[in-house]
């Protein structure tokens, strides 16, 4: 499967972020955005606390940039991500899966996770 990193593109905001810090976006997820996204929507990644692991990402469609944002992709491609949420999936691949009962994005790979659950959005950070 092909992979495109995506380096973010800083802002013009003065938000001290580590410039290490990237995730991977896949051709499929790339592929999805461009179908759904219009009118300036991207997909926002966020870590929250919570889920059966202790983390859990959230996928969601939104057209509002903050400030912390970080931006991957492009054109209507983009995946957006808030600088404490990239601390707990940095390295990560996020994908678009696309199975027979369900379709949806999901994070992959990520460096940081120790261990997951079976419902794939659920994750604890490795200490």
């Amino acid at each position: 499967r092909n992979l495109l990193l995506m380096r973010h593109a800083t802002s013009s905001s003065a938000v001290s972020a580590k410039p290490e810090l990237s995730i991977v976006v896949s051709e499929s997820c790339q592929k999805r955005l461009r179908e759904i996204c219009v009118d300036g929507l991207f997909l926002r990644v966020t870590v929250e606390g919570g889920g059966c692991s202790g983390f859990q990402y959230k996928f969601d469609l939104d057209k509002k940039l903050n400030e912390d944002d970080r931006q991957f992709g492009e054109g209507q491609a983009k995946v957006v991500v808030d600088t404490i949420s990239l601390e707990y999936c940095s390295g990560a691949t996020i994908d678009y899966h696309s199975e027979l009962i369900r379709a949806g994005f999901r994070m992959v790979a990520n460096p940081l996770a120790e261990q997951g659950c079976s419902c794939g959005s659920s994750f604890a950070i490795k200490l």
